[in-house]
């Protein structure tokens, strides 16, 4: 039949007009969330001096090694601690002896810089600042120190730059930054079995969730910086941060997206990994996220090709890696300070 009936017409012409309406109207829902959050305008904020950060990792690089118990590991604790009361923060230095999986007992101490302690709102930026005790990634040196540019040092000079922008602004932003440089992180087992929470890793994070350097302190948020100075680097949302504050990874991902820095903020959730930023949920109840370089398109965990091996040098780190991740954590300090989060 070339036609249809009168009851079989109407009954399609009303499916069609309803299906219309829910997808214009799926549309419309979209656009307008689109149109929300473009609406949220980017608050001036200053700006973050890769030079000046990649000289912070140079710094920390030059005094060897990081391993607790070790000289350089001390040079460079007392440096860190310097460094941010010249810049007129807080510091709290917080001692501990923890027992890795293979029987160490390490002399450590995480270090807690804060600005504008007085501030009740608060946003908690960590990194560790600890070396690995061996390169056991390493195809040919199994046992060596790591220098750690990238695997520690990068995250500590992009916060060390932050807590310098903070300190030479004229008009402080009215937010409290606390920033946390955790030890003994990458004492763990990567293969042995090992009856240690996380492996033995995060020994630092550890101990500060449990024993706060101010009883019940709480912060808004927190964001971690782990491997964010290759060459090159791109940073998916990693699993627990999705899981466990997901509301944060937007916003980061977001702000990263609006000033440009989208080609190193990828889209696209990725592994679950094990780091400073998960005891900080699970035993401190504040919610963390992690930025950490991981590859797209892997079905293996992969991190940078130098991971825990002996070529985590200066030559492999890059100051427009450096300025994305610290121009991006700038950004969303003086959004929340604005009460313009996006």
């Amino acid at each position: 039949m070339l036609f249809l009936s009168r009851s079989l017409f109407f009954k399609r012409f009303t499916y069609i007009f309803s299906l219309t309406l829910l997808i214009y109207g799926c549309k419309s829902n979209t656009s307008s969330e689109q149109t929300s959050e473009q609406a949220v305008k980017l608050v001036t904020s200053p700006a973050f001096n890769p030079d000046s950060a990649y000289a912070f990792v140079q710094k920390q690089v030059d005094f060897g090694a990081r391993v607790p118990n070790s000289k350089p590991h001390q040079l460079c604790g007392d440096y860190l601690v310097a460094t941010l009361k010249k810049y007129g923060l807080q510091v709290t230095e917080q001692p501990f002896t923890p027992t890795t999986f293979d029987g160490t007992k390490l002399n450590a101490r995480n270090i807690i810089g804060s600005f504008n302690p007085a501030a009740s709102k608060r946003i908690l930026l960590a990194a560790h600042w600890d070396s690995r005790p061996f390169s056991d990634q390493d195809s040919v040196v199994k046992d060596k120190p790591v220098l750690a540019a990238n695997d520690g040092a990068s995250g500590v000079g992009v916060l060390l730059e932050v807590a310098r922008v903070l300190s030479s602004q004229t008009t402080k932003p009215d937010i409290g930054v606390d920033i946390i440089f955790f030890d003994a992180e990458d004492w763990g087992s990567s293969d042995e079995p090992t009856k240690m929470e996380y492996s033995g890793f995060c020994l630092g994070s550890q101990y500060w969730s449990a024993n706060k350097h101010i009883p019940n302190y709480t912060a808004y948020f927190g964001i971690l910086l782990d491997m964010v100075g290759a060459k090159g680097a791109t940073f998916l949302k990693e699993g627990h941060s999705v899981q466990v504050a997901e509301d944060v990874v937007r916003q980061v991902w977001t702000t990263a997206s609006r000033i440009g820095y989208n080609n190193y903020f990828i889209d696209e959730r990725g592994t679950s990994i094990t780091d400073d930023h998960w005891p900080v949920n699970k035993v401190a109840g504040i919610p963390m996220i992690d930025i950490i370089h991981t590859k797209q398109n892997s079905l293996a965990l992969t991190f940078f090709p130098q991971w825990h091996t002996s070529h985590d040098t200066m030559e492999n780190i890059d100051p427009n890696t450096l300025k994305a991740v610290g121009q991006t954590l700038m950004q969303v300090l003086y959004q929340e300070a604005a009460g313009q989060a996006l």
